[in-house]
């Protein structure tokens, strides 16, 4: 297998489900969707991808060989998508806490644009 698809095979595999999970963050709740409140999911998201990112290769690069080939995989399969889901749900209540309980005085991105 190529080193570079062998490396990233557990990002690979869980890209559509952390895509489908990233767009039902973005998506709800449909309350008004400020510049505060899209920035945050935006930073979310991308934070969330890094997190899988480096946990991927960081348990690629130290998955204890003795236990066999696939172990690396499963590791960084494990590893990557408990990443993504920790900074997934702390921004979900984040943003409940900070920003939809009190959005104040902030435009809408429809507003902004006018």
């Amino acid at each position: 297998m190529n080193p570079l698809i062998e490396l990233n095979l557990a990002l690979i595999l869980f890209l559509p489900w952390f895509a489908i999970l990233a767009v039902l963050f973005w998506l709800y709740p449909r309350g008004p969707k400020t510049r505060k409140r899209w920035w945050f999911d935006a930073s979310s998201l991308v934070l969330s991808i890094v997190a899988a990112a480096l946990g991927t290769y960081w348990s690629f690069y130290n998955a204890d060989p003795l236990w066999g080939g696939m172990w690396k995989q499963i590791l960084a399969s494990t590893i990557s998508y408990g990443l993504f889901l920790l900074v997934m749900t702390a921004a979900f209540f984040l943003r409940r806490k900070l920003i939809l309980a009190n959005p104040g005085r902030a435009t809408t991105l429809e507003e902004a644009t006018q």
